[in-house]
């Protein structure tokens, strides 16, 4: 089998956007909600249970058409920002399920709003239904009236999902410039940042200066566009829907209960020592006195090691096929389906990211592939992801699908064993030490920044309530990276703008912290897979075929975890304080 480098297709989905299949699809939802609405005269306590899971069925096959029309607007979207097309046709597939899920509101309302031993009653039947529809339940205190609901749907079109879709369309038009080797460079946001990972001090500080720059210079319009983001967040969930604080709507669309995400929070506070004695150890190894924070991902050797697409795609291959030869087989899949999208093209998003579309069609997977360790990991990691999901293949449309928690598990642990699998065949000994600094890094990236992320967003939605300006945010941004990094790195002035350069906090107000549970959650996995090989492989494989078929506390308390327990994070440190006292056991060269 042979990797090449290509643009995925969205021919599973539909032809295009002017195509009848697509056309037909909306005609199809449309009477397909017509037929539900019908159900409504029959919603009572006393309804047969067969009538009930008749609704049900009908409301999965209807998510499948919505699900198609969404994903095929959206993804059209990512993969080229400036298209017009796609994003009058995101626009219209919006608007339409807006619609849609108005429609079919009355359904989730009734069901809130029954007594528990009927709902019970009604649960007892429903088998893989059954945790879609105890989540429902779960939101009956956060639920407003169907008139109030409508509008509420209503308004986010044109409200905050159209403030999303503008601040996309805005920072994926940047053009960066670069000198490299004498000569000025436009790049993507993509090929920009390759460079904080490059071996020249000076190219790492430039390439940073750059994207803050250009961030900076919107910065006062961006940062507005956050207020505005976090104030609407704030009127809906905590206003409107009594939620106790802005993160606790997040936590129960996770089904995560407020105590484990603080707990969790805590953890990676008192753990910010960890990290700062690592940059510490790093600097002496790179030769200066105190990194930058242009430093953090700097490389400790001069291993400007490249990987080409075909080769990559076989490192990743072989290393899931080690654990299983059916997660390399599920992989495969995706780029036998032509659903990766590996180019790096202006105008598309950047970033990765793997999309579920239905429990039966393969996900479309993005990647912005230039042929580094990090691309090769990335590629790794989002096929993790869609692998996941593909194991979870037989539950249905509302189930297949992992919360955002459990969702980081198979894509960091198909990391993790690319990685062991580049040390074990790597023999130049520099790489090799290149490799283990990156493990660090990537742990830092990917729990610390990830926790002060959300504690961030904390501290800047309420200020955003308060009526902060943007330079206050951006302050107390400062202040964050300040406690983040304590005196272990160098700030400088232009960091102010990171936080407007981070989609998720737009896209998805406290999205990050699952980065930091999934991560320290697959450390703990990872250490029982190297001290039980085999016999470990059966249960982590059933918690990935779970998917969102049960509460993640649930998944995770078959698997002998308790994430309200501190000392079980707190173990996750642990394997990284072991990681950083094996890189001081190492000479300086």
């Amino acid at each position: 089998m042979t990797f090449t480098q290509e643009k995925w297709s969205l021919e599973d989905l539909y032809p295009d956007f002017d195509s009848p299949e697509l056309e037909a699809s909306y005609a199809e939802l449309d009477e397909q909600i017509t037929a539900f609405e019908a159900f409504r005269p029959k919603l009572k306590a006393d309804m047969d249970v067969e009538d009930f899971m008749e609704m049900l069925e009908a409301s999965e096959k209807s998510t499948h058409i919505a699900h198609k029309l969404y994903s095929f607007a959206g993804l059209a979207f990512t993969a080229d920002t400036q298209d017009q097309v796609a994003q009058s046709a995101q626009s219209r597939a919006e608007q339409f399920l807006a619609e849609v899920e108005n429609r079919t509101l009355f359904f989730s309302l009734w069901w809130k709003e029954l007594d528990a031993e009927t709902a019970e009653r009604f649960m007892d039947v429903a088998g893989d239904y059954r945790y879609y529809l105890e989540k429902i339940r779960n939101f009956k205190p956060h639920t407003l009236t169907e008139a109030e609901e409508k509008i509420l749907n209503i308004k986010n079109i044109t409200g905050s999902s159209a403030l999303i879709t503008l601040y996309d369309a805005i920072t994926n038009r940047y053009v960066y410039k670069l000198e490299i080797d004498g000569e000025e460079k436009e790049m993507t946001r993509g090929e920009l940042m390759s460079y904080a990972r490059n071996a020249d001090p000076d190219l790492r500080a430039a390439a940073y200066q750059e994207l803050y720059r250009v961030y900076g210079e919107d910065g006062p319009i961006l940062g507005q566009m956050y207020q505005t983001r976090a104030r609407d967040w704030g009127n809906e969930n905590l206003k409107l829907r009594s939620f106790t604080n802005p993160i606790s709507a997040r936590n129960l669309g996770n089904d995560i209960p407020d105590e484990a995400v603080d707990t969790l929070l805590d953890v990676c506070e008192k753990n910010a020592d960890v990290f700062q004695r690592y940059f510490k150890l790093k600097a002496k190894h790179i030769g200066v006195e105190k990194l930058r924070r242009y430093d953090v991902y700097a490389p400790v050797v001069k291993s400007e090691k490249k990987y080409d697409f075909n080769e990559a795609g076989k490192m990743v291959m072989d290393s899931f096929a080690s654990f299983d030869p059916k997660l390399a087989s599920l992989a495969q899949r995706v780029f036998d389906d032509k659903h990766l999208d590996s180019e790096v093209r202006k105008g598309k998003r950047g970033g990765a990211f793997c999309w579920s579309v239905t429990p039966e069609m393969s996900p479309w997977v993005m990647l912005n592939y230039q042929g580094n360790a990090d691309d090769v990991a990335t590629m790794a990691h989002e096929l993790g992801h869609a692998i996941h999901s593909m194991l979870a293949e037989h539950h249905n449309i509302f189930t297949f699908h992992s919360s955002l928690p459990l969702a980081e598990t198979a894509s960091t642990f198909g990391e993790m064993m690319l990685v062991d699998q580049l040390l074990e065949n790597e023999t130049d000994e520099s790489v090799r030490r290149d490799l283990l600094f990156r493990q660090v890094d990537d742990s830092y990236a990917t729990i610390m920044r990830q926790a002060f992320f959300a504690l961030f967003e904390r501290k800047a939605h309420k200020m955003a309530t308060e009526n902060a300006s943007v330079d206050e945010i951006a302050a107390a941004y400062m202040e964050n990276l300040a406690a983040q990094f304590g005196d272990s790195i160098e700030v400088s002035e232009e960091f102010k703008w990171e936080w407007v350069s981070i989609p998720h906090i737009y896209h998805t107000p406290f999205y990050v912290y699952a980065y930091a549970f999934g991560q320290l959650l697959v450390l703990s996995l990872y250490k029982q897979f190297k001290e039980e090989g085999e016999s470990f492989k059966p249960r982590y494989l059933k918690l990935l075929s779970a998917g969102g078929s049960e509460s993640p506390e649930k998944i995770l308390q078959e698997a002998g975890i308790d994430i309200r327990d501190f000392n079980f994070w707190q173990g996750g440190f642990e394997v990284i304080k072991d990681l950083v006292a094996q890189l001081e056991e190492l000479p300086i060269e």
